[in-house]
């Protein structure tokens, strides 16, 4: 990769490598914009097939993590952390600890959290070293686990979306289709089914789906059948990418809503569905509750205020709908547009004060 040249093209503020040759630690900070506060991301560790491999990860996720947190309505950056190693062997206290080093060397530029292959227990040693993490331990004042959160918050803007498709924001009688039943899923399951959806659910765990069966009176199907169902909402809860050119011809819903990752596999898939009429709403924008709820943490956790703040999920969809018809654009790309816009805003602001304290100044000399 020509590193430079990547990060003047998508306007990088930084790239660190880190290592510990006794721990085997070999990381990789990425901090993308901190125009908005300072960057928050969590650290993944993960077997990479090669060093570029995980360079490139480390950008594109901490980009990401700018863009979800500026849509969030979070005064807050984007960055993110790639560990090189295998999580099921690699781990030591050591490494963790290393790791809490440098960050607290940034004094603050990089907020820390847990992501795939980590834990709150890792968080837990990272947390010995520096103040700089999130998703620690509920004894250390942390907010737990995140799912029931992260599960409401998709909730509030699946509810946004059915009523720009619908009418109205009542999910009472329609029609759900859940394609993965984890953590989030199951919790989402929950908030629909006590306002009276019917739902429609699949995983390839059949205890959780057996579960989802017996709790909310949800009707089984098999994995692949899941995208044809004659359904009102589409909630992608698990893999990404399940919006791609198999599952698009055969979906009946009229809006796509659900808390898994990268839900269009190519954005030309995006453009495709909003052809179609579908209302989508973006995954980082429905899927914020999480994010929202452990950046609350870094005023001293107060559950209310958090779900205070996830409940706008609702209006930040609400927006987005609001941006796609003002400049007849998909819904995933007048995404991007509000959290540039709030991004550019503020760094428009800054530039007018700095303008006029020069200009102060020049009339002082």
């Amino acid at each position: 990769m020509e590193l430079f040249k990547y990060m003047e093209q998508y306007d990088y503020e930084q790239l660190l490598f880190v290592q510990d040759r006794q721990s085997g630690l070999k990381a990789i900070i990425a901090i993308h914009d901190t125009t908005l506060g300072p960057a928050l991301g969590g650290t993944r560790m993960w077997t990479y097939e090669s060093e570029d491999a995980a360079i490139e990860d480390a950008l594109r996720l901490a980009k990401g993590m700018t863009y979800k947190n500026a849509a969030a309505g979070l005064n807050l950056g984007g960055g993110k952390t790639v560990i090189i190693g295998d999580p099921r062997k690699d781990k030591n206290e050591e490494m963790f600890r290393a790791f809490g080093r440098y960050i607290q060397g940034l004094n603050g530029r990089y907020i820390t959290a847990e992501d795939v292959g980590t834990t709150v227990a890792d968080m837990d040693i990272i947390h010995e070293e520096t103040d700089y993490v999130t998703g620690i331990s509920p004894a250390f004042g942390s907010s737990g686990n995140p799912s029931p959160v992260t599960a409401f918050g998709v909730y509030r803007g699946m509810k946004a979306a059915a009523k720009e498709a619908f009418g109205t924001d009542s999910l009472e009688g329609k029609v759900i289709a859940v394609q993965g039943i984890g953590n989030v899923a199951f919790n989402l399951c929950k908030h629909l089914h006590e306002e009276g959806a019917q739902l429609i659910v699949t995983d390839i765990n059949k205890d959780s789906v057996r579960m989802a069966v017996e709790h909310f009176g949800a009707k089984a199907v098999d994995p692949d059948e899941i995208y044809g169902v004659e359904c009102d909402i589409y909630a992608p809860c698990a893999l990404g990418a399940t919006i791609n050119d198999q599952t698009i011809p055969q979906l009946k819903a009229k809006v796509i809503a659900g808390a898994a990752n990268n839900q269009l596999k190519e954005t030309r898939h995006g453009d495709a569905i909003h052809e179609m009429g579908i209302i989508y709403a973006p995954d980082y924008v429905i899927n914020a509750g999480g994010v929202i709820n452990v950046a609350d943490e870094l005023y001293g956790y107060n559950q209310e205020r958090a779900l205070k703040k996830v409940e706008t999920i609702y209006n930040n969809i609400e927006r987005v709908i609001e941006i796609a018809k003002r400049d007849g654009i998909p819904t995933y790309v007048a995404a991007d547009r509000m959290a540039e816009e709030r991004i550019e805003k503020l760094k428009n602001s800054r530039s007018q004060f700095l303008m006029n304290g020069r200009h102060i100044l020049n009339r002082r000399r």
